[in-house]
């Protein structure tokens, strides 16, 4: 498979790990890896960091051991470096989420910088910093507050 679609992929799992409520799963992609937000001073390295962090923030619910969610990523651009070992991408985040008391709708909006390793030919996170830039009602969404991400 090309490094790039490998890449691709990579960000698509996480996606398709958080609305699943796999945060284990989320986790493990960040297991030799930081992932951080600067403008709101939060930065969890390694798996046990960033699953406490997805659980201490993300409501699952009950019913379906999901956070009833879709993350929907966009606007994906993969550079690689002459190396071949690094490289960097760029893309769009839209969530949306639908409960029995919230309708269909977008509750966050922003970017990701990703950074990436190639490993005994494989892949991997070095890096992921979340950029938000639209905020919605994420009351259903988040276990705090979320006033500060505004």
């Amino acid at each position: 498979m090309e490094d790039t679609r490998q890449i691709e992929n990579l960000i698509y799992s996480y996606a398709e790990r958080i609305d699943a409520g796999n945060l284990d799963g989320v986790a493990a992609l960040f297991h030799d890896a930081e992932i951080f937000s600067a403008a709101h001073e939060v930065r969890r390295t390694g798996f046990d960091e960033v699953l406490e962090m997805y659980q201490k923030s993300t409501r699952l619910y009950e019913a379906t051991g999901t956070p009833q969610t879709k993350h929907l990523t966009t606007n994906v651009i993969i550079e690689l470096d002459e190396s071949g070992v690094e490289a960097s991408a760029r893309s769009y985040y839209t969530v949306m989420q639908a409960t029995d008391s919230l309708p269909l709708q977008p509750i966050i909006s922003g970017r990701y910088k990703d950074r990436f390793r190639k490993i005994e030919n494989q892949w991997q996170f070095a890096s992921r910093e979340m950029i938000v830039d639209l905020v919605g009602d994420l009351s259903a969404h988040l276990l705090y507050d979320a006033s500060s991400l505004a």
